[in-house]
């Protein structure tokens, strides 16, 4: 899964949020299970799994007459990934300021 926009782009969606964020919760579950509570017609269902098993977020395995969905762990490592890179940025940009406070007030 290298595709982040599209990943980032699916997520942006509340309800795919809410999919993703159930199943990461509960653990497999089928398009039936995944909509009970919500108030979401079981066509929408269908075309919002569509999207997320497009950009490689969940993946469907057939189980007689149900479809189970649940989320591939290598769209959340890529996702983790990410983020880590940009939080180790974001420290080693702050350490810097930090620094740089430090030796101003040296200075005053």
């Amino acid at each position: 899964m290298s595709n982040l926009p599209a990943t980032f782009a699916a997520l942006g969606d509340a309800t795919r949020f809410a999919i993703v964020e159930r199943l990461l919760k509960e653990g497999e579950l089928s398009a039936g299970g995944l909509q009970e509570g919500a108030e979401i017609s079981p066509p929408a269902i269908s075309r919002h799994l569509k999207v997320l098993r497009t950009v490689g977020i969940i993946e469907q395995r057939i189980d007689k007459q149900r479809r189970m969905y649940s989320v591939r762990p290598e769209a959340v490592e890529a996702i983790s990934a990410w983020t880590i890179s940009h939080r180790e940025f974001w420290q080693r940009s702050l350490d810097r300021l930090e620094q740089a406070l430090l030796q101003e007030s040296k200075r005053k």
